[in-house]
């Protein structure tokens, strides 16, 4: 904290602060780079690759919830 500036700590309606949610929006682009990395090595293997693309739907969701809100 600087000082001579009093923290201000702005909840959400979620209970959460704006610091928090960042930290949740970077992890959550973190685990949506690693599914399309772990996409892109799969060579083609299906099983990876489908189970890949359902990471990519819930990290979608996970964007939805979280990411569109820091906006």
């Amino acid at each position: 904290m600087r000082r001579g500036y009093a923290e201000v700590k702005v909840v959400r309606e979620n209970g959460m602060t704006r610091r928090e949610m960042k930290k949740l929006d970077t992890r959550i682009k973190s685990i949506k780079k690693a599914a399309e990395e772990l996409k892109a090595l799969s060579g083609g293997m299906q099983a990876v690759d489908r189970n890949a693309e359902r990471i990519l739907a819930s990290v979608k969701m996970l964007e939805i919830n979280v990411t569109d809100l820091l906006l």
